[in-house]
């Protein structure tokens, strides 16, 4: 039998785990080493900072970056990836664990003045503020991308006022990021730190999702697998339309309110759960949130509410209504899967993805020569990212035949026969 004892080199590095299940991220390393798109460029990143956004900084490094890197949430961040990076020469954190909301602005300003030439944002964090706060480091920026539905939806603003220095790749848009970060990611990592933080089961509760986009199709789909009862709710009737057909029961979250055990939002807007909505939830209703910013929960309104708070276990907020209800808060309203006391982020294979979308349409970026403004990342990296994700897991896809490609050109069809 094999020795079982831990390598250890493992043991000293916080990366390594993660490292050891990022293959499309080691595939990059591996074909970038040597001739190093990134020599010459400085890129920021903004991202959490968990161990598999580590492995996406030293990617971007081995292939010859100099890298600056911040948090896109205050509270997510993990001090050991810090200070492995930190340690790196040509890698330099603007980060530290348990900053302050003032600190992690400070900290992202800091960063933006040394004037990086590629932003891979997370949240439009970086690139909000150098258009906002540093016009004349955006004058120089080369490009940047984005991995969140919240941030596209600010980039998307930004693009229609006609602000946009500098081009974008909307790598949240991509099927590699929707469809897995967003669906899998997301959802099972909300749920398990739901469970985690609360050491209270899924199965026979009823969960109200809040927004049925990928992230909260996600949520939803595993909920009901864990075997909840669903409930979502929606502004949009296609994506409420979707939730029906789906299965789940579709509701306002007035409606709601009164039935839920756990409610979990996930839309990229705010004030989605309101006093008038907490005025009718049960005693001990638990409200996690799954949106990049902490605003889909109304705070204040709970703050104003409630008589007192206590903090029943960690992670979680306990808010006492004067009529003796209680109403339980995971992770302060922020991101549930990333900033409660056992949050480890979305599952790395999944971030393998996202950030190996990220690497390749950042290295895209420095050959594109596009004009300023907002744009979905070519086909053929998206498409390069699952091929080499397909390698690592032993699979293989069919290719065409000369006849079926022909067959797919040829728009009269004319001849069936061939």
């Amino acid at each position: 039998m094999g020795s079982t004892d831990a390598d250890p080199t493992d043991a000293n590095d916080p990366l390594a785990w993660a490292r050891d299940h990022a293959p499309v991220l080691g595939e990059f390393v591996a074909a970038d080493r040597e001739r190093r798109p990134f020599d010459g460029y400085t890129v920021a990143v903004a991202s959490h900072l968990e161990a598999s956004t580590g492995v996406f900084i030293e990617t971007l490094h081995e292939a010859g970056a100099a890298v600056l890197f911040a948090p896109s949430e205050p509270e997510s961040t993990h001090g050991e990836v810090v200070r492995e990076l930190d340690r790196r020469e040509g890698v330099e954190a603007f980060a530290r664990e348990g900053m302050t909301d003032e600190e992690f602005a400070d900290a992202q300003h800091s960063l933006l003045e040394r004037e990086p030439d590629l932003i891979c944002d997370d949240g439009c964090e970086l690139i909000a503020k150098v258009h906002a706060d540093h016009p004349e480091v955006a004058r120089v920026v080369v490009g940047g991308c984005e991995q969140t539905t919240a941030g596209i939806h600010r980039l998307e603003a930004m693009d229609d006022d006609g602000v946009l220095a500098f081009p974008v790749y909307g790598v949240n848009d991509t099927p590699m990021k929707r469809l897995f970060d967003d669906v899998h990611g997301t959802g099972e990592s909300s749920l398990a730190n739901v469970m985690i933080t609360t050491n209270a089961t899924i199965a026979g509760k009823t969960v109200v999702v809040a927004g049925y986009g990928h992230c909260g199709r996600g949520i939803a789909r595993k909920a009901r697998a864990l075997g909840a009862h669903t409930v979502v709710t929606e502004v949009d009737p296609r994506k409420a339309l979707q939730a029906h057909v789906d299965g789940h029961r579709v509701a306002t979250m007035a409606e709601a309110a009164p039935e839920g055990d756990l409610f979990v939002t996930g839309t990229g807007n705010r004030d989605v759960i309101r006093e008038e909505h907490v005025r009718e939830m049960a005693d001990g209703a638990t409200l996690a949130n799954s949106g990049h910013f902490d605003v889909e929960i109304a705070l204040p309104d709970l703050e104003r509410m409630a008589e007192r708070t206590s903090t029943p276990t960690a992670g979680v907020t306990r808010y006492h209504l004067p009529d003796g209800r209680r109403i339980d808060l995971l992770a302060e309203g922020r991101l549930v899967n990333l900033t409660g006391p056992y949050s480890q982020g979305h599952p790395i294979e999944v971030m393998d993805t996202t950030f190996g979308a990220i690497y390749a349409a950042a290295r895209d970026l420095l050959d594109a020569d596009l004009a300023a403004g907002l744009y979905s990342v070519p086909d053929r990296l998206d498409r390069l990212v699952a091929e080499r994700k397909l390698d690592a897991l032993g699979l293989s896809v069919d290719e065409l035949t000369a006849a079926q490609a022909e067959y797919y050109d040829d728009w009269e069809h004319a001849d069936s026969s061939f």
